[in-house]
């Protein structure tokens, strides 16, 4: 049975020049997209509409670069509201942090590695997993075709570690690709990621189309309205 559920998703985000990063500036991981190089608050919120309601999450990120820029912290605070059968609720959900490393880059192709923790901090049962989740994985990026296309590619992998054994365990492995195409100050974007949900034994797929466009060399907003796909395995 296929299920899908869309999303409407705005961004706005506000990047603070990080000092040291010049030689870095042209790197695929320095687009402020997805900038590993400069000090970055991003503030985004998301909206799901459901059959019984909506689950909408409004989500500050914050991200900060470590010596060379090598490595990066991340922290993300979720703000969640949801109305289910005519009740609101809001609150925190489960807060994250994790860091990434690049070992390897050039101006056209490079690769970094990234760790993600996720507490179990909802205050809500609906709106966290009810674990502490590990989220290890490895990112591609490179350009095309002088610089007007940037492919970044990702293979992830979320674990549960402790938490409520009440709740289901976490096991779902993750594989995304999004390109990217420039032009001017205008961005467009495609993406598609397969994950496949081991505990329920299916997959939940998305894809989304993004529209940005940067109001300052590093100050951007961006939409993307997404589709998400639920297949389980049936034997």
């Amino acid at each position: 049975m296929n299920k899908f559920q869309l999303f409407l998703f705005l961004s706005f985000l506000i990047t603070f020049s990080a000092k040291g990063q010049e030689d870095k500036s042209n790197s695929p991981f320095s687009e402020p997209r997805y900038n590993y190089f400069l000090k970055t608050v991003l503030l985004f919120n998301e909206y799901l509409d459901t059959d019984n309601g909506f689950f909408n999450t409004t989500q500050l990120r914050f991200l900060h670069p470590i010596g060379n820029g090598a490595w990066n912290f991340r922290f993300d605070l979720p703000l969640i509201s949801a109305n289910s059968n005519s009740v609101n609720k809001t609150g925190i959900g489960d807060v994250g942090a994790g860091v990434s490393y690049i070992p390897y880059l050039e101006k056209s192709n490079g690769i970094a590695f990234r760790l993600r923790i996720n507490s179990n901090s909802a205050v809500d049962p609906s709106f966290g997993t009810g674990k502490w989740v590990a989220i290890p994985a490895v990112i591609y990026g490179r350009y095309f075709m002088q610089k007007q296309f940037l492919w970044l590619s990702s293979l992830e992998y979320q674990g549960s570690i402790a938490g409520s054994r009440n709740r289901s365990d976490v096991n779902t492995t993750a594989y995304e690709n999004v390109l990217l195409h420039f032009f001017g100050k205008n961005w467009l974007a495609a993406d598609v990621a397969f994950r496949y949900n081991n505990t329920l034994d299916g997959f939940q797929n998305n894809a989304f189309l993004e529209f940005g466009r940067k109001i300052t060399p590093n100050n951007l907003v961006y939409i993307h309205p997404q589709r998400r796909f639920w297949r389980r395995k049936i034997i």
